[in-house]
């Protein structure tokens, strides 16, 4: 089985993307399952075929330790570990070519704890990718995108992982804006001067550091416009996992 990630801020869409891409993905020669990670998500837009919420009850949890909302999300995800197995044994069951995880809406409830890392090991057996969506918002400023930027290299700093880059609902975007955000990808410069020329003063030096660092790492070339609604980029999202997981080619 070969395990993807979905991670971004909140409402940056993975839950519907989650469904798009299991859908542009499955056919009579490739399987693809579906795992829910987030043990306080009310609705989903797809059936999980398995469910941390089977394991995990949030609400019980809200009410046993008297805890707020986000001190219950910690405390359901840090349980979540206990189930590893469970979950695990139910994917093997399944026995699926491609399994698309669906993490907390809330990421830095999984990204940044050592339990998520150690779940996405667990249950992968190490053979995962991870895909970071960044919500087409961040479009709409340099210091936005660039802010976007540095989070997707904190998660593929947490996870040690090939990491696929994404800007999601781009069918959202503005002519204008799309195509500025097409030109900030494949001309790092285009987007330097126009970050640079958003800065007061006394941030340019520091400005200029942090971004020059993240071109030379080469983040820009990696994002894929993806829309869930239009299937834009979904064909090159899959590319890219098969690139990973198989070399280009499902086997």
């Amino acid at each position: 089985m070969k395990f993807a990630f979905l991670m971004g801020t909140a409402g940056s869409g993975k839950s519907t993307l989650v469904l798009s891409l299991s859908e542009r993905i499955s056919s009579p020669e490739v399987s693809v399952a579906t795992l829910n990670l987030d043990p306080g998500v009310r609705w989903l837009p797809y059936s999980p075929d398995v469910d941390i919420r089977d394991y995990v009850d949030y609400d019980k949890l809200v009410e046993d330790y008297k805890l707020g909302p986000n001190g219950a999300l910690i405390a359901s995800v840090d349980a979540s570990v206990n189930h590893i197995q469970e979950m695990k044994g139910e994917m093997e069951r399944i026995g699926a070519d491609y399994v698309l995880v669906d993490t907390p809406g809330q990421m830095e409830l999984f990204a940044y704890r050592s339990a998520g890392r150690g779940i996405a090991r667990s249950l992968s057996d190490g053979n995962y990718c991870t895909v970071f969506l960044a919500d087409s918002i961040f479009l709409n400023r340099p210091s936005d995108f660039v802010s976007v930027l540095l989070l997707s290299c904190s998660v593929q700093a947490r996870f040690y992982a090939p990491q696929i880059n994404c800007i999601s609902k781009c069918d959202l975007l503005t002519r204008e804006l799309y195509e500025r955000g097409r030109l900030w990808i494949e001309d790092p410069e285009y987007l330097k001067d126009d970050f640079l020329s958003e800065q007061v003063d006394l941030q340019i030096e520091f400005s200029e550091r942090v971004l020059d660092a993240l071109i030379e790492m080469g983040v820009l070339g990696e994002f894929i416009f993806t829309s869930s609604d239009t299937g834009e980029g979904l064909d090159d999202l899959y590319a890219q996992i098969q690139r990973i997981h198989s070399g280009g080619e499902d086997q």
